[in-house]
């Protein structure tokens, strides 16, 4: 079931002038050998919003922002996989979907991160922002009964907001052009894509520059979190930076390995690449 709607930031709640609003670059500090955003996820929020005005303003598609988050997971996969690394490069913003990262930006970066943007969160965030600004989303990822009940939930909770296509995600890689020409066939504002790592990052780098979306953003296993699939931890963990561990005590079999080696990984890549 999905949450319940938040009530609407202010600053997010007013429609569009008309006028094109200039994209001003979110701050961003370095952690890990990564470019990771500071802004909250509100400040995020409002980036998307000005930056559809801007693009709807010029009349033209220019290709989506590529949105990606940084966690333990991600930076230490980057760390061994070329291809991976790659498609992050290409990426125009990264977000801090890690809480680790979050703490130690207040100690050791040269710029601390205003707060943690679980994605898990943040597709929330946008929906509820999306669903008031007339913008559509499309779903790519999970199987098909999670993607057409997270589609379902999304349009229940955020009155307004409209999927416009969606798709599950298992397909093989011959396929995926004629899975982009469906996206953009149906003419999404915003292009989530929760296909796992490394898999999304490098099909949101490989077939971005073909869509004319504003913001194509990469999401996990969030469909599932939305349908009730995946519970989130209480929030006593997601403050104290355990979330991690809930998952793994819950998906044991699937997680432990990958939070065991991996956490300690990329505590160290942060402490080392400043």
């Amino acid at each position: 079931m999905a949450r319940p709607q938040r009530q609407p930031d202010p600053a997010l709640a007013r429609p569009d002038s008309g006028a094109p609003a200039a994209w001003t670059p979110l701050p961003e500090t370095r952690l890990g050998g990564w470019r990771i955003l500071t802004a909250s996820r509100a400040k995020l929020v409002a980036a998307l919003l000005a930056d559809h005005s801007l693009v709807r303003g010029l009349g033209r598609p220019r290709g989506p922002r590529l949105v990606f988050d940084a966690n333990g997971h991600a930076l230490a996969l980057a760390a061994s996989d070329p291809v991976y690394r790659a498609a992050i490069a290409k990426a125009d913003l990264v977000h801090a979907d890690g809480g680790f990262l979050v703490s130690l930006s207040r100690v050791i970066g040269p710029r601390a991160i205003e707060e943690r943007s679980a994605t898990t969160d943040l597709i929330h965030d946008i929906a509820g922002a999306a669903a008031r600004a007339g913008l559509s989303f499309y779903l790519l990822g999970g199987t098909e009964a999670v993607n057409a009940e997270c589609a379902h939930a999304l349009e229940t909770a955020y009155p307004g907001l409209r999927v416009a296509g969606r798709r599950n995600g298992y397909f093989v890689p011959g396929e995926a052009e004629a899975i982009v020409r469906d996206i953009e066939a149906a003419g999404a504002d915003v292009v989530w894509v929760g296909l796992g790592k490394p898999a999304e990052q490098i099909f949101a780098a490989a077939h971005g520059a073909s869509l004319s979306a504003t913001w194509l953003v990469t999401c996990g296993g969030c469909f599932n979190f939305i349908t009730g699939a995946y519970r989130r931890a209480p929030e006593w963990m997601q403050r104290a930076n355990l979330e991690w561990l809930h998952r793994m005590l819950c998906d044991p079999r699937r997680l432990a390995w990958r939070y065991l080696v991996t956490s300690p990984r990329a505590l160290w890549l942060v402490l080392t690449r400043r």
